[in-house]
């Protein structure tokens, strides 16, 4: 397939990043990983236009040292803040950016179309649109930063939880791939990790949706991720804490109980404790190792392959 490339505005810069165990340095920055796994320096790209032209949503770019000839996996990143607000760049997004970056993935952590009472435009379903596009960007760019478009992951918390999980369970079956751009390239993506997301929504009302479930239950069912489950859909895993006053964790109960039933891969990790929007780490457990595993496994096969 012949990939697209489009010109970028962005230019690399380093930044300083800070994470709760340690202070990196402010040149390129390298993760305060699990002992067992060498870290990569990373690069970041600031504002880069993934968009077509009018749209203001960017995304910022973790890069992997770039290595002769190597090709590295790929995770979109997408940040939460109920559908109506949050940003690419929070500290959960930078943190979670440069830890898969440290160990050797392309991370695209992107801003998409956010609820606005004042406009008439309702988010959904375009902020899934977004996300899906921002799939394709990578697709489409994957020679300029060295992406290995077979193996793609999504990772998302809380709203982005939700949008992630619909990214990877959701295909043109659903009607819920976008036109276009690069509508020639997959919007598919290999394994989801989906944090404190919610699943269903069978007693709530959504403003952002601009209806109540009694008038509009179709539209309810299509921005569900119970709805579009089958037993084709990528790996899972979930991580949601104990402690979480914003999304029950009940609700990523209900999502591994339905992920089983389809006989889809999963692991639910429980965090006892652990509020609503935590990271990689967060002072309950430190999630790095299992996070890095679950990518490994299914975007690193040779990786997986030579340790069995």
């Amino acid at each position: 397939m012949r990939l697209i490339l489009t010109s970028l505005a962005a230019v690399a810069v380093s930044v300083s990043v800070l994470f709760p165990v340690c202070p990196c340095p402010a040149a390129d920055v390298t993760a305060d990983a699990p002992a067992s796994t060498p870290a990569l320096e990373v690069k970041v790209e600031k504002d880069v236009s993934y968009l077509p032209e009018g749209r203001k949503e960017k995304g910022d770019l973790y890069l992997p040292k770039v290595e002769d000839g190597k090709k590295h996996p790929g995770v979109l990143i997408i940040h939460g803040g109920g559908w109506k607000g949050g940003v690419r760049n929070a500290a959960r997004e930078i943190n979670i950016g440069t830890t898969l970056a440290s160990h050797g993935y392309v991370c695209f952590s992107i801003d998409y179309l956010l609820d606005d009472p004042k406009s008439p435009t309702m988010c959904w379903p375009q902020n899934l649109y977004d996300c899906k596009t921002a799939v394709r960007w990578m697709r489409a760019n994957a020679e300029r930063l060295h992406l290995d478009v077979d193996h793609l992951g999504v990772i998302g918390g809380s709203a982005g939880g939700h949008l992630a999980s619909m990214v990877g369970i959701t295909g043109p079956e659903s009607g819920l791939d976008p036109s276009g751009p690069h509508g020639e390239l997959s919007c598919r993506v290999n394994c989801v990790v989906d944090m404190y997301g919610p699943a269903t929504f069978e007693h709530r009302d959504l403003s952002i949706l601009r209806a109540t479930r009694t008038e509009a239950p179709e539209l309810y069912k299509q921005f569900t991720v119970l709805t579009h489950l089958d037993p084709k859909d990528p790996p899972f895993l979930i991580l949601h804490g104990t402690a979480d006053t914003t999304v029950d964790v009940s609700q990523s109960e209900t999502l591994a109980k339905a992920l089983a039933e389809q006989k889809i891969e999963h692991h639910l990790e429980i965090i006892p404790d652990a509020p609503h929007t935590f990271h990689l780490q967060s002072k309950q457990k430190d999630l790095r190792p299992l996070v890095l595993a679950f990518f490994d496994k299914h975007l690193k096969p040779s990786v997986s392959n030579s340790e069995r």
